[in-house]
């Protein structure tokens, strides 16, 4: 594998878009979901995209390869919710370890497939996504009792520490712990994956962090400001800071130049297709959103760029050709505090 921070040093990064919008133009019933092996399983799978790694590979190796062939440099593999808190909702957390493996192989294979059809010999890595859970652990789910807890940190930390180990075993390049609106629960991600490498003794992988602002507000969902936010993930020594979903590019402009001048490390910005409408749907056309990022990319604000929610291949073509052949942020040199 080609030295990711090498090629950041070089040149913009180009990260796929939104899988979850490729996966709903298949149109898949329940019946897909379950495949032959999870025909009889006692709760409803429809919606469980991760599952789709075990179910329905050829579909997902197939997203992977139409980014590739829009330009993506970096792929997340298919595990948003892979872990057994949020694989609770369907009665499968056992199968947390085979479904990251086989996410973490999906995306190797859409790789292999592509370098022998096209002949690119550019340097592709695939990016561990580990996503923010669907509890909480600065918040309270009970407005009646502030106090209360779904999920401890030590819970939180053994369900990553189990993904962590998987997405390895798969062959991730690095690991992508993203849309964060919670920064405890990043906290026990960034335990898990430093323990992980402690226990093993394998080299330890580079690590990506990626938060979400929720509003104008410019906070996360549990009230840190942007720079409040970096501050408290710095001590993990990430590959790069970033920003994701929540808002589109135009929203999200300010806040990343706010970051670009804050991080002693790389910086990624991957917003969704606009604003949704009131349907849900994202309308912004794949030449703005590369128009947005083009600006943030010629002022130096990024390293790495690409699409989340309602991005699609045509999204992630238009980015690559808008940041080709513009310089890379340059990571400043931040002078320590006495």
């Amino acid at each position: 594998m080609s030295n990711i921070r090498e090629e950041l040093s070089k040149r913009i990064l180009v990260i796929d878009g939104a899988m979850g919008t490729m996966i709903q133009r298949h149109k898949l019933e329940e019946a897909d979901y379950r495949g032959e092996r999870f025909k009889d399983w006692p709760s409803d799978l429809k919606g469980n995209n991760d599952l789709l790694c075990l179910t329905q590979p050829h579909i997902i190796v197939g997203i992977h390869k139409q980014y590739l062939q829009a330009g993506a440099d970096i792929i997340e593999t298919n595990t948003f919710n892979c872990q057994v808190v949020s694989l609770a909702d369907y009665g499968m957390e056992s199968l947390a370890h085979e479904l990251n493996v086989a996410a973490a192989q999906c995306a190797r294979q859409a790789i292999e497939e592509y370098r022998a059809e096209t002949g690119d010999t550019t340097p592709k890595f695939v990016a561990g996504a580990i996503g923010p859970m669907n509890k909480t652990l600065s918040l309270s789910p009970d407005v009646n009792n502030p106090g209360y807890r779904a999920l401890r940190f030590d819970e939180a930390m053994e369900a990553y520490y189990t993904q962590v180990q998987a997405l390895v075993e798969g062959g991730v390049d690095l690991l992508l712990i993203e849309t964060i609106f919670d920064t405890l629960n990043a906290k026990a991600a960034i335990v898990a994956v430093k323990k992980y490498f402690r226990d093993s003794g394998k080299p330890e992988l580079p690590i990506s962090i990626s938060g979400t602002i929720t509003d104008a507000s410019g906070r996360t969902l549990s009230g840190q400001t942007l720079e409040a936010f970096y501050t408290s993930v710095a001590h993990a020594r990430p590959l790069s800071v970033g920003l994701n979903c929540a808002l589109g590019a135009q929203e999200m402009r300010s806040h990343i130049e706010e970051l670009s001048q804050i991080a002693s490390c790389f910086t990624s910005a991957y917003p969704n297709a606009g604003l949704p409408n009131a349907m849900g749907e994202y309308d912004e056309q794949p030449h703005e959103t590369a128009h947005f990022i083009e600006e943030w990319a010629k002022e130096g604000y990024v390293n790495i760029v690409g699409g989340c929610c309602g991005t699609t291949p045509d999204h992630i073509r238009h980015i690559a050709q808008h940041v080709k052949s513009l310089k890379p942020r340059e990571v400043p040199v931040v002078e320590k505090a006495l």
